[in-house]
């Protein structure tokens, strides 16, 4: 009989200088730019606020599973949950991400986001009234926006089966120009910059949706584009 593994001093600190190289290198990077939508939470940023300090527990895969398909996929998309974009899109949004590969800006970074596109019963936020809800997006680096947009899933679209296409996607609210630093802060230390509220509504969808928002910041050609799950009504 072979006898179990032990995790030896050696190993235990090797988990735990990689965790904290992980977690410096998505912290020095949200310096630059970046942000994610918070509420409702992007996929990549749910997963990691609810398991980064703990993204090894096997506890994830039964209670969490579309989560640990990501994590076990590539551990940085979780920590670089502020970096799902794309630049010099000039605009044509539809080319720079095909569809199929909405949730990760049409494989920015290679394969980094991939698993974000793939359905399942990813944890979805509540929103009891569909017909007035807000959509908090942070800026880290208050560089304002030339728009934010919010689209919601068409009635009948299924993410537990299907991955999202633009044809899916009903728009909701276009905002316009943001001004650099208009915004509110917030006491989370790893949220430094500012969170946009952004009113939309949706009335009449029921069930889950996804709603998508795509961010262009106001310093360059650079877009953001985030899926967060959610359950109207």
């Amino acid at each position: 009989m072979s006898s179990p593994i032990r995790k030896t001093p050696a190993r235990v600190l090797t988990v735990a200088v990689t965790a904290v190289l992980l977690l410096t290198t998505a912290l020095t990077g949200a310096a630059s730019a970046h942000g994610s939508t918070i509420d409702p939470a992007s996929r990549n940023y749910g997963c990691w606020k609810r398991w980064g300090s703990d993204f090894q527990n096997p506890t994830m895969a039964t209670v969490d599973p579309m989560c640990w398909q990501a994590w076990q996929a590539d551990t940085t998309a979780m920590w670089n949950w502020n970096g799902l974009y794309r630049e010099n899109v000039q605009g044509n949004h539809q080319a720079a991400v095909p569809n199929g590969t909405l949730c990760s800006a049409g494989n920015t970074g290679g394969t980094r986001y991939s698993a974000l596109d793939t359905p399942g019963n990813w944890v979805a936020t509540r929103i009891p009234n569909p017909a007035a809800f807000t959509v908090v997006a942070h800026d880290q680096a208050r560089h304002g926006a030339k728009y934010y947009r919010v689209y919601v899933s068409r009635q009948g679209w299924n993410p537990l089966t299907q991955r999202l296409a633009w044809s899916d996607l009903t728009l909701l609210k276009d905002t316009g120009p943001i001004a650099p630093g208009a915004g509110e802060t917030t006491t989370d230390p790893v949220l430094g910059g500012v969170s946009v509220k952004i009113p939309v509504s949706a009335p009449g969808l029921t069930g889950r949706h996804v709603v998508y928002t795509v961010w262009e910041a106001g310093h360059a050609d650079q877009v953001y584009y985030w899926c967060a799950d959610v359950t109207f009504g």
